[in-house]
């Protein structure tokens, strides 16, 4: 399988904002249109980058990525701020795939670490993610626990 982070355009931002989580996830995260909002507005649209997931040409799922290059604290600058993949597709290993091409976008773009935050009931997510060698770094981020993996 091959995993492809692409920009999200005309082309494919309708399909994008389609991708929905299951029902019992939905509580976790953002929904896409939210996310591309978000990225839209003027305050993020430097640091936000909102990608398409696709595994060979078919599209899986939605990433964003944080890059704060400006912000004070050097702890703070890369989040791996959305990451979902649609219900379609979950249980078929694009999660973990689409999680490795995110930590290798990270690393090719300069960022040493990368952090993340959930909620603590979230334990499908909490798992796939130490299984990539994020650990709880003991902050918080409003309601969420946030992780934090070295590169």
């Amino acid at each position: 399988m091959r995993i492809e982070l692409r920009t999200i355009d005309d082309t494919n931002k309708d399909d994008v904002v389609s991708l929905e989580v299951s029902d019992r996830q939905k509580q976790y995260i953002a929904s896409n249109k939210k996310s591309l909002e978000t990225a839209a507005e003027e305050k993020y649209k430097d640091i936000a980058r909102p990608s398409a997931i696709y595994a060979d040409d078919t599209l899986v799922g939605f990433a964003m990525f944080a890059f704060d290059l400006d912000y004070d604290d050097i702890n703070d600058r890369y989040w791996l701020w959305r990451f979902m993949i649609d219900r379609k597709y979950q249980g078929r290993g694009y999660g973990a795939a689409a999680l490795e091409e995110s930590i290798e976008y990270f690393r090719k773009h300069g960022a040493g670490y990368i952090k993340l935050s959930t909620k603590e009931d979230n334990i499908a997510a909490i798992s796939l993610y130490r299984k990539y060698g994020f650990e709880e770094n003991g902050e918080r981020n409003g309601e969420e626990i946030v992780f934090r993996r070295t590169l």
